[in-house]
């Protein structure tokens, strides 16, 4: 632990003597402090007169220091050990994103030296591997030489590598043993199990979470200051591998996070909890203690809003606690977490009541008059968690920014947005370091996989969408990841790109493929056409998984929508919806027109129906709460006929 502690030291130290301004407050820190305890200077071979000199620079670097800190927005009842660590962790993550901003910057003036650097990299750490001997990795100089030998991948090429791992058998696939075992969300098929590595972990710091921090302060400067963050997650369950290697999803967690969780707003006993629902309430408590509260963060717009619809519910039970300063009797903590966090409660009847207040206004807008000093909502809202970032857009968090800082998944990060400011348009640029990429064009994806042909970063054009296909840090090469993603302009030669649809989570019947951002446009149209009617949830089922369930011979789409404003469709507008997608899909309105497609079929749900599914779903495939994403296109028939069951219209 000792020796953990000393290379933890070091490391940060080598970072921070970096910046020359960093280092001159923390010598003159370090000064103030062995004059503040009376050490003699002459220890340090220093004559006399210089110690009342360095005590008055020491001094007045401390006063700078204090008024820098002074001069920043500041969380409530705030420690000056607590200030401090937040203080020189964001100066130091701050100096690190303008570095790593610079790096990516140059990496983009010449992606393709770039790439074969990243590849060549990848190839060379795990060529003693069976898998690196099996393909020669270390005969391989270029990145045609590896496209030429290598084949373009799916999981079932790496599954009976992966189990091999999980036994305990060492460089298999890579030459390190694996942090984890990392299960996949599961959004478009059954959950994959993948590789996590330390080289994994450290890339998406530093060429993810780095550059993100910086671009968000460019365009937040608000951002910097010394507020709490409510960061909403959750502590996942992990099992073991037969060689004992933790399996479970793989991002940020309590855990992972342990060392900043100063600096949120949620007591670290609190993710001692198990029930998600508990952890929750926990969260939305303590947040609401806090009216200076700057950032809320989660890794989806999906947590936010399930928060929020929580808040919704039980704010009457949140602002009984805090009035009296306990915790509610009816959670389900160990004697011991609730006493730590009893600790921490005090009753105040004047933040009841002003809470009391801005809750009986109603929620429209409830987040800034809860948090007036609220800077941003920090949370990925694109993809499937798009019509979650307008829900909040619209009705919680009005007036408040909204920044998608990422796109990654399991295999690793793939794109940070450097434009955070542009809400309406979610933009990721590729980060050419973290992943070696290949692209197979959208109209060759139905080819058998031997015939594919794929291009490199340099060679895609601007307005054409491809599969993405990688080549990551942690054993998976070539590998088509089922991302579809669109090319929507460059950044020097870089691409920069817009998600479009898992290739799993496609509707079609016959042939006639309506993407995930299709469907979602029409009924975002359809149902801005049903008077009163705000859109909570949906998802959609291929009549073929439905069985006899569904009705009807003809080959069809089943839409399960929970709505709000509205207790009934008529068939008009039900109707609308097919309309909205034969506008936009011409393959489908001509299968409408010869009736090889029948009607859609549109089902209201009951209130609530989604956050049932929601749970049946996450215990189904093991997913965690920091890492689930609703299936719009339902793979299950248990699912569908879990909403059918919750039909009211």
């Amino acid at each position: 632990m000792f020796y953990e502690l000393i290379s933890s030291m070091a490391i940060w130290a080598g970072i921070l003597m970096r910046s020359k301004w960093i280092r001159c407050v923390l010598v003159i820190t370090v000064l103030s402090i062995i004059i503040a305890t009376g050490q003699s200077l002459e220890l340090l071979g220093m004559p006399r007169p210089l110690p009342s000199a360095l005590g008055v620079l020491s001094l007045g670097g401390m006063a700078l220091l204090w008024r820098d800190i002074s001069s920043k927005v500041k969380g409530e009842n705030r420690t000056l050990s607590s200030l401090l660590s937040q203080y020189f962790a964001v100066k130091v993550v701050g100096w690190l994103g303008k570095r790593q901003r610079w790096k990516l910057e140059a990496d983009t003036l010449n992606i393709r030296q770039v790439q074969e650097e990243t590849l060549l990299k990848r190839l060379r750490k795990n060529a003693d591997t069976c898998y690196g001997k099996q393909y020669d990795f270390s005969s391989i100089k270029d990145c045609e030489t590896f496209r030429a030998r290598h084949p373009v991948t799916t999981y079932e090429h790496y599954r009976e590598l992966v189990g091999r791992v999980a036994a305990g058998e060492e460089k298999v696939l890579i030459a390190e043993k694996p942090l984890i075992l990392a299960m996949t969300s599961g959004t478009s098929g059954a959950s994959a199990m993948l590789l996590s590595t330390k080289d994994t972990n450290t890339e998406f710091f530093l060429q993810g979470v780095a550059v993100c921090l910086d671009a968000m302060r460019r365009a937040f400067p608000a951002s910097d200051s010394l507020q709490r963050t409510t960061k909403l997650f959750y502590s996942p369950t992990f099992r073991q591998s037969e060689a004992g290697i933790p399996i479970g999803p793989n991002s940020s967690t309590p855990a992972s996070s342990r060392h900043m969780l100063n600096l949120y707003t949620t007591p670290a006993p609190a993710f001692q909890v198990p029930s998600e629902r508990d952890t929750l309430y926990l969260h939305l408590l303590f947040a609401l203690k806090d009216p200076s509260v700057g950032t809320l963060e989660s890794n989806f717009a999906s947590t936010v809003f399930y928060a929020f619809s929580a808040l919704q519910e039980r704010w009457q039970e949140l602002v009984e606690d805090i009035e009296l300063g306990r915790v509610s009797p009816a959670l389900a903590l160990e004697p011991g977490v609730r006493a730590s966090l009893e600790g921490q409660m005090k009753p105040d009847p004047e933040r009841a009541a002003q809470l009391r207040a801005h809750f009986q206004q109603g929620f429209m807008g409830i987040a800034r008059r809860l948090w007036p000093q609220l800077n941003l909502v920090l949370a990925v809202d694109s993809g499937s968690n798009q019509i979650y970032g307008e829900m909040l857009r619209e009705r919680y968090c009005q007036g408040v920014p909204f920044y998608s800082p990422f796109y990654a998944a399991t295999e690793g990060l793939i794109g940070v947005n450097l434009w955070p400011e542009e809400e309406q348009r979610r933009r990721y640029l590729l980060c050419p370091r973290s992943m070696f990429c290949e692209f197979l064009p959208e109209a060759s994806l139905d080819q058998e996989m031997p015939e594919k042909h794929t291009l490199l970063m340099g060679e895609v054009q601007q307005g054409h969408s491809y599969e993405l296909v990688v080549t990551n840090a942690s054993g998976l090469f070539r590998y088509c990841m089922g991302d579809v993603v669109k090319v929507v302009g460059f950044h020097n030669q870089c691409p920069v790109v817009e998600f479009q649809y898992r290739r799993g989570q496609m509707l079609s019947v016959r042939g006639e493929k309506v993407s995930e951002v299709m469907f979602l446009g029409a009924l975002k149209r359809a149902i801005s056409q049903w008077p009163g009617a705000q859109l909570v949830d949906y998802c959609c089922a291929e009549s073929a998984i439905m069985g006899e369930s569904c009705g009807g011979s003809d080959p069809h789409y089943q839409v399960f929508v929970e709505l709000k404003g509205v207790r009934n469709l008529t068939e008009e507008q039900r109707y609308k919806l097919d309309q909205c997608v034969q506008e936009d899909s011409a393959v489908y309105k001509s299968f409408r027109f010869k009736g090889s497609i029948g009607p859609m079929r549109v089902q209201m749900v009951a209130e609530g129906a989604f956050k049932e599914l929601r749970k049946q779903m996450m215990a189904f495939s093991n997913t965690s709460a920091n890492t689930f994403k609703m299936h719009r296109v339902l793979r299950r028939k248990e699912y569908a006929d879990f909403l059918l069951g919750k039909t009211i219209s």
